[in-house]
Protein backbone atom coordinates (compact mmCIF):
# COMPACT_ATOMS: atom_id res chain seq x y z
CA UNK A 1 0.00 0.00 0.00
CA UNK A 2 2.05 3.31 -0.81
CA UNK A 3 0.29 5.21 1.60
CA UNK A 4 1.19 3.08 4.75
CA UNK A 5 3.98 1.19 3.64
CA UNK A 6 5.09 -0.33 6.83
CA UNK A 7 1.86 -1.52 7.10
CA UNK A 8 1.26 -3.65 3.90
CA UNK A 9 1.81 -7.10 5.09
CA UNK A 10 -0.65 -6.87 8.02
CA UNK A 11 -3.81 -5.27 6.53
CA UNK A 12 -5.50 -6.54 3.39
CA UNK A 13 -8.61 -4.84 3.23
CA UNK A 14 -10.31 -2.06 3.63
CA UNK A 15 -13.85 -1.15 4.16
CA UNK A 16 -14.19 2.66 2.58
CA UNK A 17 -17.09 4.89 3.64
CA UNK A 18 -18.54 7.95 2.25
CA UNK A 19 -20.98 10.20 1.29
CA UNK A 20 -20.00 13.54 1.06
CA UNK A 21 -18.10 14.65 -2.18
CA UNK A 22 -14.76 15.85 -0.30
CA UNK A 23 -14.35 12.86 1.59
CA UNK A 24 -15.12 11.00 -1.42
CA UNK A 25 -12.45 12.58 -4.06
CA UNK A 26 -9.86 11.79 -1.68
CA UNK A 27 -10.64 8.46 -0.24
CA UNK A 28 -11.49 7.53 -4.20
CA UNK A 29 -8.08 8.86 -4.94
CA UNK A 30 -6.42 6.74 -1.98
CA UNK A 31 -8.34 3.51 -3.15
CA UNK A 32 -7.05 3.75 -6.52
CA UNK A 33 -3.09 3.82 -5.42
CA UNK A 34 -3.80 1.15 -2.44
CA UNK A 35 -3.17 -2.58 -3.28
CA UNK A 36 -5.85 -3.54 -0.55
CA UNK A 37 -9.13 -5.07 -1.18
CA UNK A 38 -11.72 -2.31 -0.59
CA UNK A 39 -15.48 -3.10 0.17
CA UNK A 40 -17.10 0.73 -0.27
CA UNK A 41 -19.97 1.66 1.32
CA UNK A 42 -21.22 5.14 -0.43
CA UNK A 43 -24.32 6.86 -0.53
CA UNK A 44 -25.22 10.79 -1.87
CA UNK A 45 -22.28 12.73 -3.72
CA UNK A 46 -20.15 9.80 -3.11
CA UNK A 47 -21.64 7.13 -5.29
CA UNK A 48 -21.01 9.19 -8.84
CA UNK A 49 -17.56 9.82 -7.42
CA UNK A 50 -16.61 6.29 -7.13
CA UNK A 51 -18.18 5.58 -10.13
CA UNK A 52 -16.23 7.36 -12.39
CA UNK A 53 -13.03 7.23 -10.55
CA UNK A 54 -13.05 3.89 -9.36
CA UNK A 55 -15.83 1.81 -10.77
CA UNK A 56 -14.52 -1.91 -10.16
CA UNK A 57 -15.25 -1.15 -6.96
CA UNK A 58 -18.54 -3.72 -6.06
CA UNK A 59 -21.14 -1.51 -2.85
CA UNK A 60 -21.99 -3.30 0.81
CA UNK A 61 -23.83 -2.61 2.87
CA UNK A 62 -22.33 -0.80 6.17
CA UNK A 63 -22.64 -3.87 8.45
CA UNK A 64 -21.20 -6.72 5.57
CA UNK A 65 -18.08 -4.10 4.79
CA UNK A 66 -16.99 -3.55 8.30
CA UNK A 67 -17.40 -7.40 9.00
CA UNK A 68 -15.10 -8.48 6.29
CA UNK A 69 -12.70 -5.80 6.25
CA UNK A 70 -9.04 -5.56 8.27
CA UNK A 71 -9.87 -1.82 9.31
CA UNK A 72 -12.06 1.02 8.15
CA UNK A 73 -11.69 4.66 6.40
CA UNK A 74 -14.13 6.76 6.47
CA UNK A 75 -14.59 10.31 4.94
CA UNK A 76 -16.12 13.65 7.39
CA UNK A 77 -19.31 15.12 6.20
CA UNK A 78 -22.03 16.79 7.52
CA UNK A 79 -24.88 15.82 5.05
CA UNK A 80 -25.22 12.86 6.47
CA UNK A 81 -24.85 10.68 9.35
CA UNK A 82 -23.30 7.78 7.21
CA UNK A 83 -19.61 8.70 8.07
CA UNK A 84 -20.25 8.77 11.77
CA UNK A 85 -21.96 5.48 11.46
CA UNK A 86 -18.71 4.10 9.47
CA UNK A 87 -16.48 5.12 12.75
CA UNK A 88 -18.87 3.65 15.49
CA UNK A 89 -19.71 0.42 13.23
CA UNK A 90 -15.65 -0.30 13.39
CA UNK A 91 -14.88 0.33 16.86
CA UNK A 92 -17.89 -1.20 17.47
CA UNK A 93 -16.16 -4.44 15.97
CA UNK A 94 -12.90 -3.69 17.19
CA UNK A 95 -11.69 -2.79 13.72
CA UNK A 96 -8.91 0.18 13.27
CA UNK A 97 -10.95 3.27 12.86
CA UNK A 98 -9.45 6.19 10.51
CA UNK A 99 -11.02 8.92 9.03
CA UNK A 100 -9.62 11.87 7.02
CA UNK A 101 -10.23 15.05 6.68
CA UNK A 102 -10.92 16.78 3.66
CA UNK A 103 -11.19 20.25 4.48
CA UNK A 104 -9.91 23.17 6.92
CA UNK A 105 -13.24 24.16 8.89
CA UNK A 106 -16.33 22.65 10.84
CA UNK A 107 -13.51 19.61 12.16
CA UNK A 108 -15.68 18.99 15.52
CA UNK A 109 -19.29 19.36 13.38
CA UNK A 110 -17.71 16.71 11.11
CA UNK A 111 -17.72 14.35 14.58
CA UNK A 112 -20.47 15.27 16.19
CA UNK A 113 -23.64 13.30 16.51
CA UNK A 114 -25.86 15.30 18.88
CA UNK A 115 -24.61 15.87 22.04
CA UNK A 116 -21.75 12.83 21.45
CA UNK A 117 -18.46 13.03 19.79
CA UNK A 118 -17.45 10.27 17.92
CA UNK A 119 -14.25 10.08 17.06
CA UNK A 120 -12.15 7.44 15.27
CA UNK A 121 -9.06 5.72 16.50
CA UNK A 122 -6.88 8.27 14.04
CA UNK A 123 -7.23 11.00 12.19
CA UNK A 124 -5.45 11.39 8.97
CA UNK A 125 -4.54 15.18 7.15
CA UNK A 126 -3.21 16.02 3.98
CA UNK A 127 -1.22 19.12 5.24
CA UNK A 128 0.63 20.85 7.94
CA UNK A 129 -2.09 22.99 8.52
CA UNK A 130 -5.08 21.51 8.95
CA UNK A 131 -2.83 18.78 11.02
CA UNK A 132 -2.46 21.89 13.54
CA UNK A 133 -6.06 22.40 13.42
CA UNK A 134 -6.50 18.79 14.27
CA UNK A 135 -4.25 18.43 16.96
CA UNK A 136 -5.35 21.74 18.75
CA UNK A 137 -9.09 20.26 18.75
CA UNK A 138 -8.87 16.25 18.93
CA UNK A 139 -5.64 15.89 21.95
CA UNK A 140 -6.21 12.30 22.80
CA UNK A 141 -6.47 10.64 19.08
CA UNK A 142 -3.32 10.41 17.15
CA UNK A 143 -3.00 12.89 14.03
CA UNK A 144 -1.45 11.44 11.26
CA UNK A 145 -0.06 13.35 8.02
CA UNK A 146 0.04 11.75 4.96
CA UNK A 147 0.25 12.62 1.32
CA UNK A 148 -3.21 13.77 0.16
CA UNK A 149 -3.71 10.98 -2.56
CA UNK A 150 -6.25 13.79 -4.65
CA UNK A 151 -3.82 16.66 -4.84
CA UNK A 152 -1.62 13.81 -5.89
CA UNK A 153 -3.89 13.31 -8.60
CA UNK A 154 -4.98 16.95 -9.76
CA UNK A 155 -2.08 17.73 -9.87
CA UNK A 156 -0.92 15.17 -12.38
CA UNK A 157 -4.31 16.13 -14.48
CA UNK A 158 -2.99 20.09 -14.55
CA UNK A 159 0.15 18.97 -15.77
CA UNK A 160 -1.21 16.98 -19.43
CA UNK A 161 -4.58 19.03 -19.45
CA UNK A 162 -3.81 22.66 -19.16
CA UNK A 163 -1.72 22.81 -21.90
CA UNK A 164 -5.66 21.85 -24.01
CA UNK A 165 -7.27 25.38 -22.87
CA UNK A 166 -6.14 28.16 -24.54
CA UNK A 167 -6.64 31.94 -23.10
CA UNK A 168 -8.39 34.47 -24.65
CA UNK A 169 -9.41 38.79 -24.10
CA UNK A 170 -12.85 37.90 -22.27
CA UNK A 171 -12.58 36.06 -18.98
CA UNK A 172 -14.74 33.24 -17.88
CA UNK A 173 -15.59 33.03 -14.10
CA UNK A 174 -16.42 29.30 -12.55
CA UNK A 175 -18.38 30.14 -9.47
CA UNK A 176 -18.70 26.80 -7.33
CA UNK A 177 -21.11 27.22 -5.27
CA UNK A 178 -21.87 25.20 -1.46
CA UNK A 179 -25.50 24.68 0.38
CA UNK A 180 -24.04 26.97 3.11
CA UNK A 181 -27.66 27.32 4.61
CA UNK A 182 -28.69 24.13 4.67
CA UNK A 183 -25.55 23.16 6.63
CA UNK A 184 -26.17 26.22 9.02
CA UNK A 185 -29.71 25.29 9.89
CA UNK A 186 -28.87 21.19 10.35
CA UNK A 187 -26.11 22.44 12.75
CA UNK A 188 -27.14 25.18 14.62
CA UNK A 189 -30.91 25.96 13.66
CA UNK A 190 -30.14 29.14 11.70
CA UNK A 191 -29.65 29.11 7.59
CA UNK A 192 -27.79 32.53 8.94
CA UNK A 193 -25.89 31.23 11.59
CA UNK A 194 -22.88 31.95 9.83
CA UNK A 195 -23.59 35.50 8.77
CA UNK A 196 -24.59 34.90 5.37
CA UNK A 197 -26.43 32.69 3.25
CA UNK A 198 -24.59 31.20 -0.55
CA UNK A 199 -28.02 33.12 -1.75
CA UNK A 200 -26.58 36.50 -0.33
CA UNK A 201 -22.78 35.57 -1.66
CA UNK A 202 -24.15 35.19 -5.07
CA UNK A 203 -26.31 39.05 -4.97
CA UNK A 204 -22.92 40.15 -3.53
CA UNK A 205 -20.85 39.13 -6.21
CA UNK A 206 -23.29 39.69 -9.02
CA UNK A 207 -22.99 43.60 -8.05
CA UNK A 208 -19.71 43.83 -7.49
CA UNK A 209 -17.86 41.35 -10.19
CA UNK A 210 -16.62 44.54 -12.14
CA UNK A 211 -14.32 44.92 -9.51
CA UNK A 212 -12.98 41.88 -10.33
CA UNK A 213 -12.80 42.07 -13.81
CA UNK A 214 -14.42 44.40 -16.19
CA UNK A 215 -13.90 41.95 -18.75
CA UNK A 216 -15.73 39.07 -17.86
CA UNK A 217 -18.05 37.70 -20.32
CA UNK A 218 -19.02 34.40 -18.98
CA UNK A 219 -20.24 33.22 -15.42
CA UNK A 220 -20.21 29.53 -14.94
CA UNK A 221 -22.16 28.51 -11.40
CA UNK A 222 -21.09 25.36 -10.44
CA UNK A 223 -24.04 23.42 -8.00
CA UNK A 224 -22.24 21.59 -5.13
CA UNK A 225 -22.41 17.87 -5.69
CA UNK A 226 -25.30 17.56 -2.82
CA UNK A 227 -27.46 20.65 -4.70
CA UNK A 228 -30.34 20.07 -6.83
CA UNK A 229 -29.08 20.75 -10.61
CA UNK A 230 -31.85 23.38 -10.70
CA UNK A 231 -30.60 25.99 -7.50
CA UNK A 232 -29.38 28.21 -9.36
CA UNK A 233 -31.58 28.59 -12.42
CA UNK A 234 -33.10 31.72 -10.39
CA UNK A 235 -29.44 33.53 -11.60
CA UNK A 236 -29.54 32.29 -15.51
CA UNK A 237 -33.09 34.17 -15.63
CA UNK A 238 -31.90 37.20 -13.58
CA UNK A 239 -29.06 37.70 -15.95
CA UNK A 240 -29.29 35.45 -18.94
CA UNK A 241 -26.63 37.17 -21.36
CA UNK A 242 -23.99 36.57 -18.52
CA UNK A 243 -24.68 33.43 -16.76
CA UNK A 244 -24.53 29.80 -17.46
CA UNK A 245 -25.09 26.85 -14.61
CA UNK A 246 -22.28 24.13 -15.01
CA UNK A 247 -21.37 20.70 -13.39
CA UNK A 248 -21.67 18.52 -16.57
CA UNK A 249 -17.79 18.37 -16.70
CA UNK A 250 -15.88 17.06 -13.71
CA UNK A 251 -14.80 19.60 -11.96
CA UNK A 252 -10.66 20.12 -12.87
CA UNK A 253 -11.91 20.24 -16.30
CA UNK A 254 -14.36 23.50 -15.50
CA UNK A 255 -11.67 25.52 -13.73
CA UNK A 256 -9.11 24.71 -16.37
CA UNK A 257 -11.57 26.49 -19.06
CA UNK A 258 -12.11 29.30 -16.55
CA UNK A 259 -10.08 32.42 -15.87
CA UNK A 260 -11.33 32.78 -12.17
CA UNK A 261 -12.50 30.79 -9.95
CA UNK A 262 -15.07 32.29 -7.23
CA UNK A 263 -16.93 30.81 -4.18
CA UNK A 264 -17.64 31.10 -0.53
CA UNK A 265 -15.45 28.94 1.39
CA UNK A 266 -15.14 25.67 -1.21
CA UNK A 267 -12.51 22.92 -1.36
CA UNK A 268 -13.12 23.81 -5.09
CA UNK A 269 -11.28 27.34 -4.57
CA UNK A 270 -8.38 25.30 -3.79
CA UNK A 271 -8.46 22.81 -6.74
CA UNK A 272 -8.59 26.62 -8.28
CA UNK A 273 -5.22 27.48 -7.05
CA UNK A 274 -3.62 24.22 -7.65
CA UNK A 275 -4.20 25.28 -10.75
CA UNK A 276 -2.73 28.62 -10.82
CA UNK A 277 -6.21 30.30 -11.29
CA UNK A 278 -7.24 33.61 -9.58
CA UNK A 279 -9.00 32.58 -6.99
CA UNK A 280 -11.92 35.01 -4.87
CA UNK A 281 -14.36 34.72 -2.03
CA UNK A 282 -17.36 36.24 -2.54
CA UNK A 283 -18.40 36.17 1.96
CA UNK A 284 -20.27 39.56 2.24
CA UNK A 285 -19.93 41.79 4.76
CA UNK A 286 -20.85 40.52 8.18
CA UNK A 287 -20.45 36.99 7.21
CA UNK A 288 -17.51 34.44 8.96
CA UNK A 289 -14.66 35.54 7.32
CA UNK A 290 -13.45 32.75 4.91
CA UNK A 291 -12.11 29.88 7.13
CA UNK A 292 -9.90 28.52 4.21
CA UNK A 293 -6.05 29.25 5.51
CA UNK A 294 -4.26 30.20 1.81
CA UNK A 295 -2.83 33.75 2.23
CA UNK A 296 -3.32 33.67 -2.11
CA UNK A 297 -7.25 34.04 -1.96
CA UNK A 298 -8.53 37.51 -2.37
CA UNK A 299 -11.52 38.73 -0.65
CA UNK A 300 -14.19 40.54 -2.57
CA UNK A 301 -15.22 42.56 0.55
CA UNK A 302 -10.85 43.75 0.25
CA UNK A 303 -12.39 44.86 -3.14
CA UNK A 304 -15.40 46.93 -2.38
CA UNK A 305 -14.01 48.70 0.87
CA UNK A 306 -10.97 49.65 -1.17
CA UNK A 307 -7.89 47.21 1.05
CA UNK A 308 -6.43 46.44 -2.31
CA UNK A 309 -6.54 48.32 -5.49
CA UNK A 310 -7.41 45.32 -8.03
CA UNK A 311 -7.76 41.70 -7.86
Amino acid sequence: MKILPATRARITSTALVCHDAGGAEIISSWAKQSENTCYLVAEGPAIDIFKRKCPELLRFSLNDAVRKCDWVLCGTGWQSQLEREGVSAGKALNKKTIAFLDHWVNYEQRFRENDDLILPDEIWVGDNIALEIARSLFQKTPITLQKNPYVEELLEEIDKKDKLYSSSDDVTVLYVCEPIADHAFKNFGSDRHWGYTEKEAVDFFMTYKKLISHKISKVIFRPHPSEPKDKYDWIRKRYPQQVEIGGKLPLLDEVLKSDIIVGCESMAMIVGLLADRKVISTIPAGGRPCQLPHLDIIKLTDLVNGNIANA
